[in-house]
């Protein structure tokens, strides 16, 4: 169609990605608006206290330039509505690393496993020269040198109040350190026969005390643990292979996956097996929760640090993390996504039903890690393929907007949907 013929303007609507039409009515916009246009009448029209940014979109297109671009695309005319859909974008603001700005030496042997604290002022590392380090992120120090174990530590997870760590080794040992003296707390936590591959801790909001700890290890048995006590408190006994990744949900339950292929979901109060997870053609690698920001920082909202500032009722507390939990379970269901030595990432919502929502496909090598954002509305995964591709949070497409294409050249292909 020309110029000529082109209508200057077109009736919208502005619709959020989980259908909420923001406004009271249809807009009469000029065809030539810009995304920064659209920026400002989003924000007013959601009565934003600041500035948020989004990204647009019409029929799944990105709006980057003018509006008339996508509707020229997409075919459509005056007598059509047009829906933009607006994805609102992270609000954390990231400079971009050009290059590095301090190294912490200090370990002999390989860095195995590195982890903030929930509030973001502490770094943990554990190493292959088996000590677990406390590093002042500030001045790039060690904080405290915690031995103990006697083999390579494999793991190591932050309780979610921030005052344990707990670190697992290839000796089948799980031990708690102090962050703040370095030195171990209460008895070793023994029982497993192999080595110690992944650990979990219950989310704040369901147990402030932070007394439970489960861990995966290689003898194919998931433990949870009593850390006060220092005794298991059940074994989740199930998978005939290697126990390689364990997440603890929002929802209370525990997730696990294993080199038997499949993806084990289990009542954490009981240990009851509730389904079980199969597809993959190889082993299952990693899994990654859509909650997992929330659940790991619990009450510390590093939005708003000022709300947890001074606070140390457990209660208190509880109920800031229960607020942030709940607010994400706004959004759906806890969703889940394994990737595997098949080259494949699956995408489920394990909560509600063993079905998959879709097989993600495009990687050349196994993968081996994966992530949702903070927002939950990207997966990150990584592959020895030598990339790192991003997909949408929700439905598992790539690419998940327009953001994908500018934040990496590597992305290809299209992940299959599930039957």
């Amino acid at each position: 169609m020309g110029d000529e013929m082109q209508p200057f303007r077109v009736l919208a609507k502005f619709k959020s990605d989980r259908g909420e039409v923001a406004g009271t009515g249809l807009l009469d916009l000029p065809l030539d608006i810009t995304v920064d246009k659209m920026q400002l009448i989003c924000n007013a029209l959601l009565e934003k206290d600041e500035t948020v940014p989004f990204a647009f979109f019409v029929n799944e297109t990105e709006v980057t330039g003018s509006l008339k671009a996508v509707v020229e695309k997409e075919g459509l005319g005056t007598e059509h509505v047009v829906e933009i859909v607006y994805h609102e974008q992270a609000v954390f603001r990231v400079r971009a690393v050009t290059r590095c700005t301090s190294s912490m030496p200090g370990h002999a042997e390989a860095v195995i496993s590195v982890s903030f604290s929930p509030d973001g002022k502490h770094l943990a590392s554990g190493s292959g020269d088996t000590t677990v380090r406390f590093w002042d992120v500030h001045t790039q120090t060690p904080h405290h040198v915690c031995r103990g174990h006697t083999h390579w530590v494999l793991c190591i997870a932050w309780a979610p109040d921030g005052n344990r760590l707990a670190s697992g080794c290839k000796k089948g040992v799980v031990l708690l350190w102090d962050p703040h003296s370095g030195k171990q707390l209460g008895r070793e936590l023994k029982g497993h026969k192999q080595w110690v591959t992944a650990l979990a801790w219950e989310p704040y909001h369901s147990d402030p005390a932070c007394r439970r700890l489960a861990s995966a290890s290689k003898d194919c048995d998931v433990r949870v643990w009593d850390v006060v006590l220092g005794h298991t408190l059940f074994a989740l006994a199930g998978h005939t292979a290697s126990v390689t990744a364990v997440k603890w949900g929002g929802g209370g339950l525990i997730y696990t996956g294993s080199q038997d292929r499949t993806i084990k979901v289990w009542r954490a109060a009981d240990g009851v097996l509730c389904r079980t997870l199969e597809g993959h053609a190889h082993w299952v690698n990693t899994l990654a929760l859509s909650t997992d920001y929330v659940l790991r920082t619990g009450p510390f909202d590093p939005v708003s640090p000022s709300k947890t500032a001074g606070v140390t009722d457990k209660a208190a507390l509880q109920r800031l993390a229960q607020e942030r939990h709940s607010a994400v379970r706004q959004l759906g269901e806890e969703r889940l996504v394994s990737g595997s030595d098949d080259f494949t990432l699956f995408l489920w919502t394990p909560e509600v039903s063993k079905k998959l929502i879709a097989r993600m496909t495009g990687h050349q090598q196994l993968v081996n890690d994966v992530k949702f954002s903070p927002d939950m509305r990207v997966i990150a995964s990584a592959s020895f393929d030598k990339s790192v591709k991003l997909w949408d949070g929700r439905t598992g497409f790539w690419p998940h907007f327009g953001v994908t294409s500018r934040l990496s050249t590597r992305l290809r292909g299209r992940p299959t949907p599930a039957c």
